[in-house]
Order: C-alpha cells, then structure tokens, then sequence
C-alpha cells in the first residue's frame, strides 16, 4: 500500500514553480532518494510533504493511518541547532512531543522508546552528554534516533551526512538501511548520490526540465542517469530550491 502519492503536484518556491505536475507513489519498505539539480525544488517538496507548504495545485495523499506529524523528519542543522545545550536523551526523547498531547511529562513508554533508539543507534554511552558537545557525526546519530521516536512508519531525511568524513558517512548510511530493513519507509534528500544509491529501491530525480521516479536499476539505465555523470554529486547545505 503507497504510504504517499501525489498526482500532478505543482510546487512554488518565491513566487516561481519549482514543480511542476509531479507524480508518484512511496510504498510502505520503501527506499526513496530524492536527487536534483539546484534550484530543482527538493526543499520544497519536503516542506509540501510535511504538511508545511501548501501545492499550488494537485494533491498529496498519505494513506495506512500514516499522519503528516508521524512522519520523522531529521532537517539539515544550522550552527545554532548545533550548540543546543541539551543532553542527548533530551534531545531524543523530544521526538516523542507530537504523541505526549497535553500531558506535562513523559510516559514510561516513551522513556523506553528513547532508550531503545538511542541503543539503536549505538549511542547508550552519549545518554547523559551534553549535545553540543559531540561530534558531526555523534550528533547526526542522536538526531536520527529523536527522529525514530516520532514515527514507526517513515523517516525523511534532509541531507543527513553533508559535512561528515567518509568514515562517518558510511557508518551512517549503514544505520540506515538496517532501519529501512526492519520495515520503517526511508525518503533521502541527498547530493550525495553515488553513494546513497546504492541502498535506495528507488529514485526520485527533479531537474528544472522534467523529472524522473521509478526503480533505482531504472533510473540508471535511463537518460536521466546522465545527470550522474555531470558533476552533480557534491555536498552542500542550505535550502536548495
């Protein structure tokens, strides 16, 4: 069953179309990358696909119970988000807001959902650090483990290795797909395609002329896998619409 599907979906991003008539359906497994030129509207379409930006026109449609504030997002950090002076299990277990309601505290439950994904993650040594004082890539992994606790079903992912070392990068990618492979969705912002697909099932791919989705093995085989081959794979950060 798709989890999203969107039919001719029509995006703008200051006044100007970024997209336009995009179709396609993310089922519940799934391994999504979104690629694309600058410019091409992928911030965009994460904030349409969180509730935070209204289509122009066309639809988006979330299906098998899933809302749009059960989705768990892990954003690209700003310098400020990373000086939060927080402890790690505050910062994960503050994935857990949008399901505590009203109650003033926390459940013994979603106590227990922060642990298990922070040991998921294999940070159960960081509980009690201050997050600012981490690492790129230690911070990387809390982050992921706030965003599990707001969703079972899917995690969307805004660039999450962009300035991290090869190394950490490839740890990283590693966590996450043993997370798509225990039955949570996984949708990728990335520019750093070569690598991620690798692991993705499939790809999105939005240039400003048209735009691509189907099968990761479709994709390379199609023309638009050219964009591969010119340049494109760098690593930036910002909104890129």
């Amino acid at each position: 069953m798709a989890l999203i599907k969107t039919e001719n979906l029509t995006l703008s991003y200051e006044n100007m179309t970024v997209i336009e008539n995009l179709s396609f359906e993310i089922k519940s497994g799934d391994y999504v990358c979104i690629v694309g030129e600058n410019g091409s509207g992928k911030s965009t379409l994460v904030k349409a696909l969180l509730g935070l930006k209204k289509p122009e026109s066309g639809t988006i449609e979330l299906s098998d119970g899933l809302k749009q504030n059960e989705i768990g997002y892990l954003p690209q950090q700003t310098d400020a988000q990373r000086d939060f002076p927080a402890s790690v299990f505050e910062v994960v277990i503050s994935g857990c807001l949008n399901s505590r309601g009203v109650r003033p505290f926390y459940s013994a439950r979603e106590k227990k959902t922060a642990l298990d994904n922070i040991e998921m993650l294999g940070i159960s040594e960081l509980k009690n650090r201050s997050y600012r004082e981490l690492s790129g890539g230690q911070q990387q992994r809390v982050l992921l483990a706030r965003a599990l606790c707001a969703t079972k079903k899917l995690l969307l992912l805004d660039e999450p290795v962009t300035g991290l070392d090869p190394m950490v990068t490839s740890e990283l990618y590693e966590i996450i797909e043993r997370i798509n492979k225990s039955g949570v969705t996984v949708v990728m912002v990335t520019h750093d395609m070569q690598s991620a697909l690798k692991y993705a099932s499939h790809t999105l791919c939005l240039t400003e002329r048209e735009s691509f989705f189907g099968t990761t093995e479709e994709f390379l085989q199609s023309d638009m896998s050219n964009f591969l081959k010119n340049g494109e794979n760098g690593e930036r950060s910002g909104e890129d619409d």
